[in-house]
């Protein structure tokens, strides 16, 4: 089996989301039978009927998590059916390299599908390119026959991957979402994390006042900062908030807890509590600047300590909070963050080997397959209780603290995974211009506000809802 290695790579990719949108408006290839013609005999061990000896093509995207993990669950995948060759490839530009695929009607059998150049969910679905899951989701996991995979996962892992009532992606990372510190520095400062956000700014007074800039982010990615305003929105207003902009309702993103979440993100801005130059900094640079102690805070998810693992000082202690109560009166209780599954995996309808693929995805949602991942990457899985006995790094032990405080109030917005192009683009231009004040912060809500209803007008767009 060859291998092509790739170093660990960068979300990166505007380009290839322009070009991801492409696929909607493109034909899929291939015939109508988008049933794999790689099939085995059923059996109580082989319960989706995979052939043998069929070839098994998969795709990983190259990014913070690498490549690496997926060589382990080719390897049990490939103890399990020692005939089948694999072919193994990683990108860090999935939509530039497969999207030709998908239209020549050739796809890989198994792509994580994922980073800055992801092929848009939006044109997959509208084209009928992706196998429905659901049967892996009714088959018996590998370590216990009695019980369905299905009952394997975390809540919320089938609501997030599920389009139209289909379970069409799996996303096999969990991800929290929140606001990270160095627990060495607050420590040696005696800096207590805030839970207000009035304790927010006194405390980004303390920063800037010993020299250290309170927040960085990165400007080529100024969506990371939206995502502190829909966290905070959500905890003030309640979810019907998040729901409401999920189904482009009208008006939505110029809620009044919306708008006031803005509005403090946006002090950060007006305050100078913005690590200067930030604007021209993708992820990693100021990811990097935080690692180095050059600022204090910075927005991120719990895939933050394997991309920085390389520049990390050993005694960082990376931590992850929930975003600060807007109010005393928030909907939510401050404990209350964004957790989400991330990292989606996908098995095209015109692979050559959909059992194959259903079947790899099973092996990858196994005890063994879940926490050789969480070993290798630092990342929590979408598989229940994988993590157990596993040593984990700081920051990922800070992770699942998070998630035991939160007990079960996280939540989550849909509407990046429905229509992609409107945070990556829309929202991601718009916090752009907040974040170096060419816009205040009502201006940002009237301008995503206005994309917003572009992408609910567009008769192109498929539009989703959720209840």
């Amino acid at each position: 089996m060859g291998y092509r290695i790739s170093r660990r790579g960068l979300l990166n990719g505007a380009a290839g989301v322009a070009a991801a949108g492409t696929l909607a408006g493109c034909a899929m290839g291939g015939d109508d039978d988008t049933e794999s013609d790689a099939k085995g005999e059923v059996s109580a061990a082989n319960p989706l009927g995979v052939k043998e000896d069929a070839p098994l093509e998969v795709v990983i995207f190259n990014g913070g998590f690498g490549e690496e993990y997926a060589k382990a669950h080719e390897a049990m995948y490939q103890e399990r059916y020692p005939k089948a060759e694999i072919k193994h490839s990683s990108t860090q530009k999935i939509a530039e390299t497969l999207q030709p695929r998908f239209v020549a009607g050739d796809p890989p059998d198994v792509v994580n599908n994922s980073g800055g150049s992801q092929i848009d969910f939006n044109g997959l679905v509208s084209q009928g390119a992706l196998t429905d899951l659901g049967e892996l989701l009714d088959a018996p996991s590998l370590d216990d026959p009695a019980k369905k995979v299905r009952d394997t996962l975390l809540p919320g892992i089938v609501d997030v991957g599920s389009y139209d009532g289909k379970f069409l992606s799996l996303n096999y990372a969990y991800s929290a979402y929140g606001v990270w510190y160095s627990r060495k520095l607050f420590e040696s400062k005696g800096w207590q994390y805030p839970k207000t956000w009035d304790e927010m700014i006194a405390l980004c007074k303390k920063i800037k006042a010993a020299g250290i800039a309170p927040w960085t982010y990165p400007g080529k990615h100024s969506r990371y900062m939206s995502w502190p305003i829909l966290a905070a929105a959500g905890k003030l207003g309640g979810i019907e908030v998040i729901k409401a902009i999920d189904n482009l309702e009208p008006n939505a993103w110029k809620h009044e807890a919306v708008r006031a979440a803005a509005e403090a993100y946006y002090q950060l801005a007006v305050d100078g509590f913005l690590q200067p130059g930030a604007e021209g900094m993708d992820h990693v640079q100021s990811q990097t600047e935080w690692c180095r102690g050059h600022a204090a805070f910075v927005s991120c998810g719990s895939w933050l300590e394997n991309e920085q693992k390389s520049v990390t000082p050993p005694d960082f202690r990376m931590a992850v909070a929930p975003t600060p109560s807007l109010t005393t009166s928030d909907k939510m209780p401050f404990e209350a963050f964004r957790g989400t599954g991330s990292e989606p995996f996908i098995v095209p309808t015109k692979g050559k080997n959909v059992r194959g693929g259903l079947e790899y995805l099973r092996v990858m949602l196994s005890q063994q397959g879940a926490s050789d991942f969480t070993r290798k990457v630092s990342s929590l899985t979408c598989v229940k209780g994988a993590g157990a006995g596993i040593e984990l790094g700081p920051g990922l032990a800070s992770v699942t603290g998070l998630i035991e405080a939160s007990k079960g109030t996280a939540f989550t917005w849909l509407y990046s995974s429905y229509y992609r192009k409107l945070e990556r683009e829309r929202v991601d231009a718009a916090c752009a211009e907040l974040y170096t004040k060419r816009i205040n912060a009502a201006q940002w809500c009237e301008q995503v506000q206005k994309s917003a209803d572009e992408f609910a007008q567009d008769p192109a767009v498929k539009k989703y809802k959720r209840a």
